[in-house]
């Protein structure tokens, strides 16, 4: 059973997931608006990581015997100056995800509750792939500066990426 602190905390986060799906979804509609199909297809990839992550706050709350609650997901921004700008944004929003996974973390364990903390481990991990992955791209955006033939390149690259769901073991 999940104490209510730590209830509310997961439901929380749940919903935190959810617009982290509808804002990547929200920045493929902008690549697709200006053309950079490969970038929308990195954020496609990215929205369908972050629905897996939503399911399995879902599935554990249920599992655990707590009630789901799902509140209103704000409304993402919908448009950005230039294609660095979204992935700023990115680079930063997955930077607050990394804070409230710790913020979580930390509270299962001065809750003792050490089975939400084992849970938390592979969001833990997660979070140091997502960063790192955000500012990968970032990087290379940089990169190409001004050049829209860099930013062609980029946008091929980009079209290759593909979303494996992880094992149903959470791997």
């Amino acid at each position: 059973m999940l104490k209510d602190s730590v209830l509310k905390a997961l439901n929380s986060q749940l919903n935190a997931e959810l617009y982290s799906a509808y804002l990547y979804l929200s920045m493929e509609a902008y690549f697709e608006s200006i053309d950079l199909s490969g970038f929308a297809n990195w954020m496609r990839a990215q929205t369908q990581e972050e629905l897996v992550h939503a399911m399995k706050f879902y599935d554990y709350i249920a599992r655990r015997g707590g009630r789901i609650t799902l509140s209103t997901i704000e409304k993402p921004q919908i448009e950005w100056d230039s294609p660095l700008a979204v992935f700023e944004h990115v680079y930063k929003h997955e930077q607050k995800v990394t804070d409230l996974i710790n913020n979580l973390v930390d509270l299962t364990v001065s809750e003792s509750d050490h089975a939400t903390t084992n849970f938390l481990q592979w969001f833990v991990a997660e979070q140091v792939e997502e960063e790192e992955s955000s500012s990968g791209v970032l990087q290379r955006v940089k990169l190409t500066g001004d050049s829209k033939s860099g930013l062609f390149m980029l946008d091929s690259e980009l079209s290759q990426r593909v979303f494996t769901p992880p094992a149903a073991n959470g791997e």
